[in-house]
């Protein structure tokens, strides 16, 4: 038997959908093969047990663990915080490793990697929020801090309406806003910096959006392609969670060439970022011109039911439950 630790809930904007992705996980795991130990993190970071009694020796329990399996979305969890402490305890764990994990969690940091490695991107601002200052980041990271109203203008010099705001380090599409005009986006940057000081504003594209699945350590493989169709005008968290009418196709309504591409480019974005497990790369391809762009990379990929990760592995040929056992084999195996 392996002692298998589940890490869930925690202290990000995302603790309910982790505390859904556990359950699913939990559900479809092997009993036979895993003594599962499951852990919660508490919106207020206390560590508890699965009767609700507080861990007072959280490095005892960990280490009492042949693999964690941190189901943790978001901040404190998908940055490389908890990579970083399996780290230093030399607890074998899935997923991602802390240099992967913090630039993946960071819309910033992720989108000069994969300028770096030559995939195509929107056009795109970063402003950082320090107290009740912006500051405008140019592209060779010079900072001038000016009124939010200029680097309002400035951006609308540089990208048209509408635009997406969005914090530079959030998940399942927290504080992203679509601006229409100066004055929402204003109040959408006003907004996105509650939740994280820097900032990211990025054009609006007319594209199916579009996701892949990538698993795999040094020889990753990309799964089919599938589609998001929103209920909303884009894929909000209310979209994804709440509203029943948003949709998932796979495989996506593409041709098989531009769906064959993307898989490569999938691939290339998960070794850019040094992706070790699993990775769920999203792009935009252009309802026009067929143009693929890149959007970003989540290293934490949802584990519910209705989520694109596991339900694009089921289609490509791997089950759920054999989908956990490949990603627990590969975190013992990094």
């Amino acid at each position: 038997m392996i002692n298998l630790g589940i890490v869930y809930g925690g202290m990000s904007t995302e603790h309910d959908v982790s505390v859904i992705s556990e359950k699913s996980i939990a559900e479809n795991l092997n009993k036979g093969k895993y003594n599962i130990k499951e852990f919660y993190i508490t919106k207020e970071g206390k560590w508890t047990s699965k009767d609700g009694k507080i861990i007072e020796n959280i490095v005892a329990c960990l280490k009492s663990c042949d693999v964690i399996f941190p189901v943790l979305h978001g901040l404190f969890g998908e940055d490389g915080t908890i990579q970083g402490l399996l780290e230093i305890l030399k607890i074998p764990y899935v997923g991602n490793k802390v240099l992967s994990s913090a630039i993946g969690m960071d819309k910033v940091y992720s989108k000069i990697i994969f300028e770096k490695a030559g995939l195509l991107q929107a056009k795109y601002a970063y402003i950082k929020k320090i107290k009740d200052k912006y500051i405008c980041v140019l592209e060779n990271f010079d900072e001038k801090e000016l009124p939010l109203k200029d680097i309002c203008k400035k951006i609308i010099q540089k990208i048209q309406f509408p635009m997406f705001v969005k914090p530079s380090n959030s998940g399942s599409s927290v504080g992203i806003n679509k601006a229409h005009d100066i004055e929402e986006l204003e109040e959408y940057i006003k907004y996105a910096g509650t939740f994280d000081n820097k900032i990211l504003v990025e054009e609006s594209i007319n594209a199916q959006e579009i996701e892949c699945a990538v698993l795999g350590n040094d020889e990753p493989k990309a799964s089919y392609i599938g589609e998001v169709i929103p209920a909303d005008e884009f894929y909000s968290y209310d979209a994804k969670y709440n509203n029943i009418e948003s949709k998932t196709q796979i495989p996506a309504n593409i041709p098989e060439d531009i769906s064959n591409t993307i898989r490569k480019l999938a691939i290339k974005a998960y070794k850019a970022l040094d992706c070790k497990g699993l990775a769920r790369v999203d792009f935009f391809v252009e309802r026009e011109t067929q143009q693929i762009y890149i959007n970003e990379i989540n290293t934490m990929p949802g584990f519910t039911s209705i989520s694109m990760y596991p339900k694009l592995w089921e289609y490509t040929g791997i089950k759920y439950n054999e989908l956990l056992d490949e990603l627990i084999n590969l975190a013992l195996n990094k």
